[in-house]
């Protein structure tokens, strides 16, 4: 479904300023892989995130989803098979529009005669209406209230509902719950649990949270200095825990770790 072919990426080459952020990195996710992926700030992340989103064109190496090659597409043509959700909270939805028209543009995304139907079908908001009730967050009866008045909790819920609206081929989450207080992201990423599940979706998740990254997904991978240098996935994952992670970094990075927060900062 995805592959990332031997990737490389250098910021600002030939100045005081350069920083090789993807060092030829590999990686295979198949069809309703659940990918989780952490490292210390640098280690290259987002960087692959959105190298994989087309933000910024690689330097060299392919990039393949589902069989198609768009290392050289740009990130609008890219979208097509791309969703996303952002840290920030504000990001992907339109604030001064009401919650039944942000999910009808994600709805008509891609339909190049629909984009620009006035109105929104009573069959359409049947349906949004019963895809907000599963966020369990009173949403359904809001369906008018204009997106700019809910919480940040609540945008990063229905944000999540709009990039999985037209089942994207790949759904990349940039640490879509950093931003948000404890409950509320654990309800968001119950709601990215039950969503990518029920679709059998393929997800790429960058994470700060060892204990997130352990807990969803099927795969963990580990980043450092721009390359993977970890991937634990099947019963192994499972059995993970926040100590034997550290040690894992500890083991094939060379550098002894005293608490995840030096992993995480």
């Amino acid at each position: 479904m995805l592959d990332l072919l031997n990737i490389y990426k250098t910021f600002n080459p030939g100045t005081v300023n350069e920083k090789k952020a993807l060092n030829g990195v590999e990686l295979h996710l198949k069809e309703g892989d659940f990918v989780t992926v952490i490292g210390s700030n640098g280690a290259g992340k987002s960087t692959t995130l959105n190298a994989i989103a087309g933000v910024w064109p690689v330097d060299s190496g392919k990039i393949l989803i589902d069989g198609t090659d768009v290392t050289g597409l740009p990130e609008h043509r890219r979208a097509a098979y791309l969703g996303r959700v952002f840290q920030d909270p504000m990001t992907g939805t339109a604030a001064t529009m009401e919650i039944q028209e942000n999910l009808a543009l994600a709805k008509r995304r891609g339909q190049r005669r629909m984009v620009y139907r006035p109105g929104i079908t009573r069959q359409e908001k049947e349906e949004f209406r019963e895809l907000l009730s599963t966020l369990h967050l009173g949403l359904e009866d809001r369906m008018t209230a204009k997106v700019g008045l809910l919480s940040g909790g609540q945008r990063q819920a229905l944000t999540l509902l709009m990039a999985t609206l037209s089942k994207p081929k790949i759904l990349l989450l940039d640490e879509h719950t950093a931003a948000l207080d404890p409950k509320t992201a654990e309800k968001v990423l119950e709601a990215t649990d039950r969503i990518i599940a029920e679709n059998h979706l393929t997800a790429f998740m960058v994470t700060h949270n060892m204990k997130d990254a352990i807990a969803h997904g099927n795969r963990l991978i580990m980043m450092n200095e721009g390359r993977i240098i970890l991937e634990v996935g099947g019963e192994e994952k499972q059995k993970l825990t926040k100590h034997d992670l550290m040690e894992k970094f500890a083991e094939v990075s060379g550098d002894s770790l005293e608490s995840d927060q030096v992993l995480l900062s």
